[in-house]
């Protein structure tokens, strides 16, 4: 980006670590063990504030299994959002996100049901002032979401809106939006959206609150054979800080959109059925709680619930659960790690139901300024109504990671 301000050297640091698992496949039978290595680098980068901004973070590794149980891999992840002020009211816009992602959460999280996907977006963004308390806004943008697995539906995505902002107060904002969302699948397979909302934001001395609620249609298109949607639709984020040490946040969110959209990258719980390529609602609320004790411990927790409706096939899919992470020092060099995690999933096509238990503990060891040593004990558990879809998992991981600047 022409006229990037640079504040930092970028953040660069290398990892290797080694995972035994006593049932490497999360099988049900025949259970294999095996032991994973991998190595990683990571970069991360923010600009300074100027005419051009940016934010990376990026890890690139490759993973390989000593008794051949899957194929060695590479594995990625990156977060970019970058802007530059073309003029006094355009803004250029420009984010990446690439994830690993589980194609079906009926199966467990091995590399045979992940595939990499890669949500591209960029356009611009064209602000006008209608006087001091109102503003009118236009933007156009193209979206390109990839898997890496060629059997998976990748899509091409148009985006315009127009909407406008009242500034009722230097805390409080209301408008209105309307936009109009194109997707083009590999599949030949079209899918429009159009979307009409209220929107808002408000900020207290501790609270913050922003959103939309609105109503969208949503019509797919394929082979000549044409099906129509529609629903009320809405997002809500709200943080607020409890105390000085305690923070509360909320996220939810109702959409109709489809697989190739970020919804699954917004809220990382959220699993689409890649195997359904479709018109989907998709609902999720997720409820987090931050907080910093005494002597430099920390729990972060979680309550979550989601849904997917595949409108074509009128199956659903849901989950619910709650995680949790908690960090204790030990000394100045050792802390101690603690983390949990439950989720409850229902399927609608089949009328069957899962459960999922996961737990691990260790110990994390600063050698020095730069290098530190992780390790990590866990064990996984699934319980179906299924019996092909249970298993035991007990794992054991040792890593180290260097930060080279």
């Amino acid at each position: 980006m022409p006229g990037l301000v640079v504040s930092a050297p970028a953040t660069l640091s290398g990892g290797f670590e080694s995972r035994y698992s006593d049932n490497a496949r999360q099988s049900a039978f025949d259970e294999k063990s095996d032991l994973e290595s991998r190595v990683s680098v990571g970069v991360q980068h923010t600009s300074d504030p100027g005419r051009c901004n940016s934010d990376l973070g990026a890890r690139l590794g490759y993973a390989y299994w000593l008794d051949d149980t899957f194929d060695p891999e590479t594995f990625a992840n990156l977060d970019f959002i970058g802007d530059c002020q073309l003029g006094n009211n355009v803004v250029w816009q420009m984010t990446d996100q690439l994830r690993d992602v589980v194609q079906d959460s009926r199966t467990g999280n091995t590399p045979t049901n992940r595939t990499r996907k890669n949500v591209f977006r960029t356009g611009p963004l064209v602000t006008f002032n209608l006087g001091s308390v109102d503003q009118l806004f236009l933007s156009a943008q193209y979206e390109n979401t990839e898997y890496s697995e060629p059997e998976e539906t990748d899509g091409e995505r148009y985006i315009g809106t127009i909407g406008w902002d009242h500034f009722f107060s230097s805390t409080f904002t209301g408008g209105l939006s309307a936009s109009v969302n194109q997707v083009e699948l590999d599949t030949d397979e079209e899918i429009d959206r159009e979307t009409l909302s209220a929107t808002f934001s408000k900020t207290w001395a501790a609270t913050s609150v922003r959103g939309s609620v609105g109503y969208s249609q949503i019509e797919s298109s394929l082979n000549n054979s044409d099906r129509e949607s529609d629903a009320i639709v809405g997002d809500l984020i709200l943080t607020r800080d409890i105390n000085p040490t305690t923070e509360l946040s909320l996220e939810a969110s109702r959409e109709l959109t489809d697989q190739t959209s970020d919804f699954d990258i917004r809220f990382g719980e959220f699993v689409f059925n890649l195997e359904q390529t479709s018109a989907v609602e998709v609902s999720a609320i997720r409820l987090g709680v931050g907080k910093e004790f005494s002597r430099g411990s920390s729990l972060s927790a979680a309550a979550y619930a989601n849904r997917s409706e595949y409108l074509d096939f009128e199956t659903e899919e849901e989950r619910t659960g709650f995680s949790a992470d908690y960090r204790h020092p030990i000394t100045g060099q050792l802390t101690a790690t603690l983390g949990v995690g439950y989720d409850f999933l229902t399927y609608q096509d089949d009328d069957t139901e899962d459960v999922l238990f996961r737990a691990n503990a260790g110990i994390d060891f600063q050698l020095n300024r730069r290098l530190s040593v992780i390790t990590r004990v866990g064990h996984e558990r699934r319980d179906s109504d299924i019996t092909t879809r249970e298993f035991d998992e007990n794992w054991i991981l040792v890593g180290l990671n260097y930060q080279f600047l």
